[in-house]
């Protein structure tokens, strides 16, 4: 037997405890000049069918991997065959192994005493009624860096994971829940995330859509301007092994040509869009695409809005002198008129639309969402009097009207 290496009975007893009824999980860390490289592997279920995922720590670098048995079967050959001075640690619902082989190739073996635990290929101890909870999540938190190395939520994240559950939760319910019936013809769930940043809610959103909402195909796309933040992205999703649904594009939103993302379809189409906290006339651009790509959702958190700062200041109106002559009330009244005149405009093109507080102010203080379905009659007499008689007493244009000019102007003729 060579140094460092196992000897065939504590070899067969690590297969026959990871590859038989109650394995929990195996952890092996390797030490190589002074680093560290750590492997796990444990079963999960993706989809309803039980798989193996392993997850895979090289000097900070995560990376994660789906296996089915004859796949973990292989991966465990290579933990097996590892050399040098490592500690194993493997679980099971009969008790525990612990193998630690030390500099000089010493191998030392303690087992725990027997156990009669339950094996839980989804762990039940997490906060009920969180999107994030439905799924194993463990290796989207570790890899997006939300969760720390032992699988707690960092407390400089909390705040993006609250978002990013409770935007999940508005997704669902906007969908209705009914994956097959969204895609019951066969064709993908195409979503595309405007100004999609470091992607967390990007690559929540997909496993979402996948694990929780049993859509049987989905495809997101990432779009951002950075291209430093779109090759993070990049390589979270390789690291998830989820590169082949989830694309990541660098770009301003206003070049994206969704016939280049999707040149193997035929007539590409947006189900849903959606944009966390795009900034200013960001949040107008990613509406517009969504209208423009005939998308069926739309879903938008606006973040920083100046567009309306600009044509309104304090000498607007005698009657909100008061108000007009403080920048911060001025700031805020835009705020609220520059999401009136996106909801009015998108119900004028036939979405039925809802502002809502999607989360709580603690999180964020833009927590002020868009959501909305196309199914309405466009160019309907009450939102088109609405918004021309709010943006007249303005005198102002809104940036979203000028955007989607040749196709709102037909429909506000009429009443003009």
């Amino acid at each position: 037997m060579e140094k460092f290496e196992l000897d065939k009975a504590l070899a067969e007893e690590i297969r026959a405890r990871v590859l038989g009824e109650g394995f929990m999980k195996i952890v092996q860390s390797v030490r190589r000049n002074g680093k560290t490289f750590r492997i796990s592997m444990r079963p999960v279920l993706i989809g309803g069918e039980k798989r193996f995922q392993a997850e895979m720590n090289d000097e900070g670098q995560v990376r994660v991997k789906n296996f089915d048995a004859n796949g973990a079967a292989e991966g465990l050959e290579e933990i097996i065959a590892q050399k040098g001075a490592r500690d194993l640690h493997l679980m099971t619902a009969s008790g525990d192994l612990h193998v630690r082989v030390t500099r000089k190739g010493h191998v030392l073996v303690s087992r725990s005493a027997q156990m009669d635990r339950v094996a839980k290929v989804q762990p039940h101890d997490r906060a009920k009624n969180l999107p994030l909870a439905a799924f194993d999540s463990a290796a989207l938190l570790s890899v997006t860096g939300i969760s720390d190395g032992d699988g707690r939520v960092r407390a400089s994240m909390r705040g993006k994971y609250d978002q990013v559950n409770e935007f999940l939760k508005v997704v669902e319910d906007v969908v209705g829940g009914n994956g097959e019936r969204e895609t019951g013809n066969g064709k993908e769930f195409t979503v595309v995330d405007c100004g999609c940043g470091k992607a967390y809610l990007t690559l929540a959103l997909y496993f979402y859509l996948t694990q929780v909402m049993k859509f049987p195909a989905v495809r997101v796309i990432g779009v951002d301007r950075r291209e430093d933040v779109i090759s993070a992205a990049q390589k979270m999703a390789q690291q998830l092994d989820v590169s082949d649904q989830v694309e990541f594009v660098a770009t301003e939103l206003s070049s994206f040509d969704i016939k280049n993302a999707l040149p193997d379809v035929q007539k590409p189409r947006v189900d849903m869009v959606i944009s966390l906290h795009a900034c200013d006339t960001a949040t107008d651009e990613a509406m517009a695409k969504g209208v423009e790509w005939g998308s069926r959702y739309i879903v938008s958190a606006p973040y920083c809005q100046h567009e309306l700062q600009k044509a309104i200041g304090p000498q607007s109106d005698a009657s909100f002198a008061g108000v007009l002559r403080h920048g911060i009330l001025r700031e805020r009244m835009c705020d609220i008129l520059t999401d009136a005149f996106r909801a009015m405009i998108l119900r004028i093109l036939g979405f039925k639309t809802q502002v809502v507080e999607f989360v709580s102010p603690d999180a964020t203080a833009r927590n002020i969402l868009l959501r909305a379905e196309y199914g309405a009659k466009p160019g309907q007499a009450g939102p088109v009097s609405d918004y021309l008689n709010l943006r007249d007493f303005w005198h102002v244009t809104p940036w979203l009207e000028s955007r989607l000019a040749s196709r709102l102007e037909p429909l506000l003729r009429r009443y003009n």
